[in-house]
C-alpha cells in the first residue's frame, strides 16, 4: 500500500483545522455576547489577554518541539487546542472565559511552531516556501468553507447551533492530530545550550522577527479597520465589506502558490519583501483617497486598493516564510519559529488598537504614515537578513544521529 506523502498529510491537516476555525471565527463573538452573556468589551479584553499569553507561549513550546520531537509535540498541541475549544462550551462567566482563551491561544501558538518544525524536518529546504504557499491557499479555502458553515449557525441564531460550531471546531483539531500522527517521525535534535534567553540572544534574527511584525500590521485591516473605514468615512455601500473579504480569500487561494514560485533564497525573499512594501504603500494611499468620494467612486478605489493589498500580502508572506526558515539554525527550528510566529499574535493583539486610532482618527495622514512604515520595514529586512545570514555562516550543530551538520548561509538563488 502506497504511503501518503508528507506534503499531502500536512495539507489535509491544514484543511481540517481551517474549516473548523472558519466556523469559529464567524460565530464566536456573537456566542460569547448573546449566548454566554458577556459584555463586548469583556470579550475583547479576554481575547487580548489570551493572545498575549499565546504570544509568550509560542517560544517555549517551539523549544519543546525541538527537544522532544516536532511530530509528537504537534499532535499533543492539536489535541490541546481541540480541548480548549470544547471548554468554551462550558464557559458561563468572565474568568472561565479568560482561562479558556489563554489555553486556546497558547495551544494554537505552540501548534504553529511545532508544525513549522515538523515541516522543516520532512521537506527539503528548497521546497518549503512552495509548500507553505499551498498550505496558505488551503487555509483560505478551508476558512471560506468554515465561514459558510458558521453562516448557517448565525442564520439559526440558537444556542444549540452555536454549540454545534464549537463541536465542529474541536473535532477538526482531533482530525488534524490524527493526520499529523500519520507523518514520519522527525527525531529530536540535541539543542546546544545558549543561556536562559534562548533565541532572544540571537539579535539579528530577533530584529528580522520584529520587522516582520511591523509588516504584519496589515492583518487587522481586512477584518476590522476597513469595515469601520468604509461605513464611517466613505460613501461606499456596507456590503462592500463582505465583497472585499471574499476577494482577498479567493485571491490567496488561487494565486498564493504562483506568487511564491520565484522566492527560493535570501536575495529573492528580500526582493519580494521590498516589492510588497511598495505595493502595500500604494494600497494605503488608495484607501486614503476613498474618503469623501461618491459611493461608486469610493467603491472602485477601495476594490483597487484591496487588489493591491492582497498582492502585497502574498509577496510578504512568501518572503517572510523563506527568511524564517533560512535564517534559523537547523537544530532549533521550532524555537526560532516560535519567536517568528509571535509576530502574528502581536499584530492581532496590538494592531486593532493602534490602527483604529491611527487611521480612523487621523484619516489620510494616518494611511500614509502606515504605508511609509511598512515600506521602511520592508527595505530594512534586506540588511537585517544579511546580518542574520552572516551569523549563521560557519555555525555547526549535531544531528540526532550524532553526525555533525554545518549550518551554511542561505541560498541566494533567485
Amino acid at each position: 500500500m502506497t504511503k501518503t506523502p508528507p506534503q499531502r498529510l500536512l495539507t489535509l491537516a491544514q484543511l481540517s483545522n481551517s474549516v473548523g476555525d472558519g466556523a469559529y471565527y464567524t460565530t464566536s463573538a456573537l456566542y460569547f455576547t448573546q449566548a454566554v452573556g458577556l459584555a463586548p468589551a469583556r470579550v475583547g479584553l479576554g481575547l487580548t489577554i489570551g493572545w498575549a499569553v499565546g504570544s509568550l507561549a509560542g517560544l517555549p513550546l517551539g523549544r519543546l518541539a525541538d527537544r522532544r520531537g516536532p511530530r509528537g509535540t504537534a499532535v499533543l498541541l492539536a489535541l490541546a487546542t481541540g480541548l480548549a475549544v470544547a471548554s468554551f462550551t462550558l464557559v458561563r462567566g468572565f474568568l472561565p472565559f479568560v482561562l479558556a482563551a489563554c489555553a486556546y491561544a497558547a495551544a494554537q501558538s505552540g501548534l504553529a511552531a511545532a508544525r513549522q518544525a515538523l515541516l522543516a524536518g520532512l521537506v527539503p529546504a528548497g521546497e518549503r516556501t512552495g509548500l507553505l504557499a499551498r498550505l496558505q491557499s488551503t487555509l483560505n479555502a478551508g476558512l471560506a468553507v468554515g465561514a459558510a458553515l458558521g453562516g448557517l449557525a448565525l442564520h439559526a441564531g440558537t444556542r444549540t447551533a452555536y454549540l454545534a460550531v464549537f463541536v465542529v471546531d474541536a473535532v477538526s483539531f482531533l482530525v488534524c492530530a490524527l493526520l499529523l500522527a500519520g507523518l514520519p517521525r522527525v527525531a529530536p535534535v540535541p539543542v546546544r545550550p545558549r543561556g536562559g534567553l534562548g533565541v532572544l540572544r540571537d539579535r539579528p534574527y530577533t530584529v528580522v522577527a520584529l520587522l516582520n511584525t511591523v509588516l504584519l500590521l496589515r492583518l487587522p485591516l481586512l477584518s476590522l479597520v476597513l469595515p469601520l473605514w468604509i461605513t464611517e468615512r466613505t460613501g461606499a455601500p456596507a456590503w462592500l465589506v463582505s465583497a472585499l473579504f471574499v476577494l482577498n480569500t479567493a485571491a490567496v487561494t488561487l494565486f498564493q502558490v504562483r506568487a511564491a514560485r520565484g522566492v527560493t533564497g535570501l536575495d529573492s525573499a528580500t526582493r519580494a519583501l521590498r516589492h510588497s512594501g511598495w505595493v502595500m504603500c500604494a494600497a494605503c494611499a488608495l484607501f486614503a483617497l476613498s474618503a469623501g468620494a461618491s459611493a461608486w467612486v469610493a467603491a472602485g478605489v477601495l476594490v483597487t486598493g484591496a487588489v493591491l493589498q492582497v498582492a502585497a500580502e502574498m509577496g510578504q508572506s512568501a518572503g517572510s516564510w523563506q527568511l524564517s526558515f533560512d535564517l534559523a539554525p537547523a537544530d532549533r527550528v521550532g524555537e526560532y519559529q516560535g519567536l517568528f510566529g509571535t509576530g502574528v499574535t502581536v499584530a492581532r493583539t496590538l494592531g486593532p488598537l493602534c490602527l483604529t486610532a491611527l487611521l480612523l482618527r487621523w484619516g489620510t495622514p494616518g494611511w500614509l504614515l502606515l504605508g511609509g512604515l511598512i515600506l521602511a520595514a520592508s527595505y530594512a529586512m534586506g540588511p537585517a537578513a544579511r546580518w542574520a545570514a552572516a551569523g549563521r555562516e560557519g555555525e555547526a550543530g549535531v544531528r540526532g544521529d550524532g553526525r555533525p551538520v554545518r549550518i551554511s548561509r542561505p541560498s541566494q538563488a533567485s
